[in-house]
């Protein structure tokens, strides 16, 4: 399991060669709620943004991502469906409980990397409340609701 915001700013390599392809810089997610792929910064002046289907990665290491080519990287025809940080962004978005009870908003997902199912959310409540209160983690047992004002979550009893 692993979390959005341990994967950006990772490397991204090629198996066959060991050259660095580029950086994860972001999560693409379906409606559904599972992580379709990575977004990947490539270039050195002139950054251009590529995706990796999560099914494309071999390994997620603590210190790179492994491809085995970089025919791997697709290019972006479309801005995909909804991402963590930048087009349709899911960070600091209010979490909900089916029942109704606003859970916080939030800071991170967890995923299973080689499924790229969504498991867990990270959720805040400002810098205060983490401060003395920390910030807690809601493990989801459906699929998320993705609104364009929340997300709405199915969450699991303790």
């Amino acid at each position: 399991m692993r979390t959005f915001s341990l994967l950006k700013g990772l490397p991204v390599y090629e198996l066959a060669s060991g050259q660095k392809l580029g950086e994860v810089c972001d999560v693409s997610i379906s409606s559904s709620g599972s992580v379709v792929g990575l977004l990947v910064k490539k270039g050195a002046f002139i950054k251009k943004t590529c995706q990796v289907k999560v099914g494309n990665v071999v390994s997620f290491g603590c210190d790179g991502i492994m491809i085995n080519d970089q025919s791997a990287l697709e290019s972006m025809e479309t801005e995909p469906e909804y991402t963590f940080e930048h087009h349709q962004s899911l960070a600091g978005k209010k979490l909900l409980s089916k029942e109704g009870e606003q859970l916080g908003l939030l800071e991170d997902v967890y995923f299973m990397e080689e499924m790229g199912t969504i498991v867990g959310y990270e959720l805040t409540d400002g810098f205060f409340s983490d401060i003395t209160n920390g910030k807690r983690v809601v493990k989801s047992i459906d699929p998320p609701a993705i609104g364009k004002d929340a997300i709405i979550v199915t969450v699991k009893s303790r």
